[in-house]
């Protein structure tokens, strides 16, 4: 298995893993309430993100740094090619009118364009303002007016009717430009005149306090927020966390790093993914899509070393994998080798950190038997090459991680938010410990408020909120950012993430409940599709559950009912709601008697953008929720 080999590999290279050390801080108890990592990368006192493709193409003109699909196939894309592109563009928008400091709107799917109209904005003195492609017209009418941007690219003539719709009533409506419709070409040739010089004299008078990019929340609740970030902030995030990762990766696994970049470029994770892999010079490639089945042909395709994604995808993986396994009769095998890999994975990872023997005889040879029937399955969905993966976004269940680890992928989780520039903590590539989000992200500190609440400090962590001085006096004290989130340090400085400050349900018996660790449980085992667990001022706690479709399609074909068959027949069925209280019996597991899930509905409909009731990133918009199923809340209770 080739991720042993890299971490027997790695154990004997003891300075790879001494390359960074984290400070922690006791209160007097003797509690740890602070993790600190000192930086790795300078820095910088001149210059932006907007010179790393110049960079390249100086230093390096013939790397190839992304590959771009075209006519069904990956075409590669170099260093110097690139950089020409994002010059040509660049000129387009001074062309079109951009100022020094202009803010033009990009609102689109993940895609090789998205690329480079965000460093073209910048290299020609704009900033970027990411939407997301699936946003409202109310929405898109929101970040432009509150953004002031005066210039919009979208993807598809959707995206347009929609910028078009939102934007009619405003004074001087954006001006417009669509991908689909060939943007960039228009882009280019309304450029062809500007000179050279043009673009460098704006570039070159960007610093690192310059601002880069207006990031606005996918908001859970209320408004969405523009976070400003900086050209440092975005330095500090991608060059420290390329200098704490990949020589790791590079010396111990001896592979050429590439990735297929599929998070949504309006998320900031994805954005500073693209940015630290430019910088590494790392391939990317795109992909438009998270939803499986559109997802693994790329994956297949572009066979990644390493990919960055959200737990959702994960649980999918596994699901479809579980779902293959009971489509040819091996459904108990499968459940027999997630059982086994969680017990190989654990007892492994125990004997890298010196903490127990390591796996058995008995162990290893039903490892090797899983891996010949099931893992190498799962290695194959992801690509063949993939030896690592990096999860963020909310928590990843700890068996699911450790199922991974024995198919032979290591998946390091991380944490942040927006307003950190994407992570701020994050596993070390030597030191997994599963179930936690890691160590502070090198130029970061964490702290443990008396409430339990973390804060973060260091270079990633934004300045304000755009035009709402009073939501960033709220969150921003003494240079720490507080997060919203509960947590926890431990002996190392490694976090654990334990729920949302705002989403504490407090039972009517008195019993404070974290309803996100019954959540990231349930999630990880189908059919289940979203949920969220109810209690609050109420006797006990319980739980709203949707299905999500595919299982329910997968679950009808096993039992041999028809495909059609009615939602409303599905919840009711008692097969359905059996397997449904195994995986709310399992995320049970984890708290106390007064804590768990003591009652469940199952809801006909799905959580999802479209109905309101998902975010663009995934999460679950609460109120909501409980809104759209008051009904369905009561006669939980009225039981």
């Amino acid at each position: 298995m080739g991720v042993r080999k890299d971490l027997k590999r790695a154990k004997r290279r003891g300075d790879l893993a001494a390359r960074t050390r984290v400070e922690v801080v006791r209160d007097a108890s003797g509690a740890v309430r602070e993790a600190r990592t000192a930086p790795m990368a300078t820095t910088p006192t001149t210059g932006s993100t907007a010179d790393l493709p110049y960079t390249n193409a100086a230093e390096a003109p013939d790397a190839v740094i992304l590959r771009r699909k075209l006519h069904g196939t990956w075409q590669p894309v170099t260093a110097a090619a690139f950089a020409r592109e994002v010059s040509a563009v660049a000129k387009g928008l001074i062309a079109a009118g951009l100022e020094p400091g202009g803010r033009v709107a990009v609102m689109s799917r993940t895609r090789y364009e998205w690329t480079v109209l965000d460093f073209a904005v910048w290299a020609a003195g704009g900033q970027t303002v990411p939407v997301y492609a699936t946003s409202s017209a109310e929405q898109v009418e929101w970040i432009v007016r509150d953004s002031g941007a005066r210039f919009v690219v979208t993807e598809t003539a959707d995206n347009t009717a929609t910028v078009t719709t939102g934007t009619a009533g405003h004074r001087t409506p954006p001006h417009t430009w669509e991908l689909d419709e060939g943007a960039l070409t228009e882009l280019t040739v309304l450029g062809r005149d500007v000179p050279d010089e043009e673009v460098t004299k704006r570039r070159t008078a960007l610093t690192p306090d310059t601002i880069a990019t207006i990031c606005y929340t996918s908001g859970t609740t209320g408004r969405p927020k523009g976070c400003v970030l900086t050209h440092a902030n975005l330095h500090a995030e991608a060059a420290n966390t390329v200098e704490l990762l990949h020589p790791v990766f590079k010396e111990v696994t001896r592979q050429q790093a590439s990735t297929l970049l599929f998070l949504p470029l309006a998320h900031i994770l994805g954005r500073t993914l693209q940015i630290a892999c430019l910088m590494a010079r790392i391939e990317i490639g795109h992909c438009p899509s998270i939803k499986p089945d559109e997802l693994r042909p790329a994956l297949k395709e572009f066979r990644p070393t390493f990919l960055v994604g959200v737990p959702y995808l994960f649980e999918k993986i596994h699901d479809a994998g579980r779902a293959t396994a009971e489509r040819i009769g091996r459904g108990a095998s499968f459940d027999r080798a997630d059982r086994v890999g969680v017990r190989f994975a654990a007892a492994y990872l125990d004997k890298f950190l010196d903490r127990g023997k390591g796996p058995g005889p008995a162990l290893y040879a039903a490892w090797a038997l899983y891996d010949l029937l099931v893992y190498r399955r799962v290695r194959k969905e992801l690509g063949g090459r993939m030896r690592y993966a990096i999860s963020g976004g909310s928590p990843l269940d700890r068996n699911l991680n450790l199922f991974f680890y024995a198919a032979g992928i290591i998946v390091y989780e991380g944490y942040g938010l927006t307003e950190t520039s994407a992570a701020a903590t994050i596993v070390p590539p030597l030191r997994p410990r599963p179930g936690t989000v890691g160590q502070p992200v090198p130029g970061t500190a964490v702290r443990i408020a008396d409430d339990g609440e973390v804060l973060i400090k260091g270079g990633i962590v934004f300045g304000a909120y755009w035009n709402n001085p009073a939501a960033t006096d709220a969150v921003l004290q003494d240079e720490w950012f507080a997060t919203g989130d509960l947590g926890a340090l431990d002996e190392d400085g490694y976090l654990t993430i334990t729920g949302r400050k705002k989403d504490i349900l407090v039972t009517s018996g008195g019993k404070n409940v974290s309803p996100a660790v019954l959540e990231d449980r349930l999630r990880s085992r189908p059919p289940i599709g979203q949920c969220v667990v109810v209690g609050d001022n109420r006797p006990f706690v319980a739980a709203l559950i949707s299905l999500e479709p595919e299982a329910v399609a997968h679950w009808l074909t096993v039992r041999g009912l028809p495909a059609d068959t009615p939602m409303s027949e599905v919840v009711r069925d008692p097969r359905m709601r059996a397997d449904v209280q195994r995986a709310v019996d399992y995320a049970n597991e984890a708290v106390s008697r007064a804590e768990s899930i003591r009652a469940f509905t199952l809801v006909e409909g799905e959580f999802n953008e479209e109905n309101g009731l998902l975010t663009p990133s995934l999460k679950v918009k609460r109120h909501a929720v409980r809104a759209a199923y008051a009904d369905e809340i009561e006669a939980l209770y009225a039981k």
